[in-house]
């Protein structure tokens, strides 16, 4: 089997909006299989990813770093192969030079879904940790925590950015105090 040889240096791929003039993601990498580098509006290199569905997984991280996502360089692939994959992003984070903060200790925050537990208010932490709550009423809490941070980055990407899009966020997962795309 031949490997693709065709996969560009990070410096050689054209910067593209995050977010377009009509208020969308690059549509046109819907499906698609690829790696990724994510830069801020200064055009620094805040994280390289790959994905079996590029459009997918910008739009995750849209959610989760909003104030990050500005530019994006992207190399699809039409085969999935983990090796090109990883093989891509190693070689685009070693030409960076230094690895982006996204990909070092702050990768959870790039990666997983957001805990609203530790962005907590100190009064939503008061009375979640009220010893008279219960289960149910710690769940009612942690929910209504998810619903504001929800309503903040919905404001930040819709009003503030543009975003045309719709946010969707799995309701299910709020219950635990988290907060991902459904």
């Amino acid at each position: 089997m031949a490997l693709e040889t065709n996969l560009s240096t990070l410096a050689t791929l054209e910067y593209i909006p995050y977010i377009d003039d009509r208020g969308q993601l690059p549509e046109q990498f819907q499906g698609k299989i690829g790696v990724y580098a994510i830069f801020s509006q200064e055009k620094t290199l805040q994280f390289v990813g790959y994905s079996r569905d590029v459009y997918l997984s910008l739009k995750q991280h849209l959610v989760r770093q909003p104030q990050h996502c500005y530019w994006v360089k992207i190399q699809t692939i039409e085969r999935p192969s983990r090796t090109i994959l990883e093989n891509t992003e190693n070689a685009w984070i070693a030409e960076n030079g230094s690895v982006p903060w996204g990909n070092g200790e702050q990768k959870e925050k790039w990666t997983h879904p957001i805990d609203v537990k530790v962005i907590m208010t100190p009064e939503e932490q008061a009375k979640y940790q009220n010893p008279a709550n219960d289960e149910l009423a710690q769940i009612k809490i942690l929910k209504n925590v998810a619903r504001r941070v929800e309503a903040e980055i919905s404001t930040q990407l819709l009003e503030v950015r543009g975003l045309q899009m719709q946010i969707r966020f799995n309701p299910k997962l709020k219950e635990e105090g988290l907060l991902d795309l459904k």
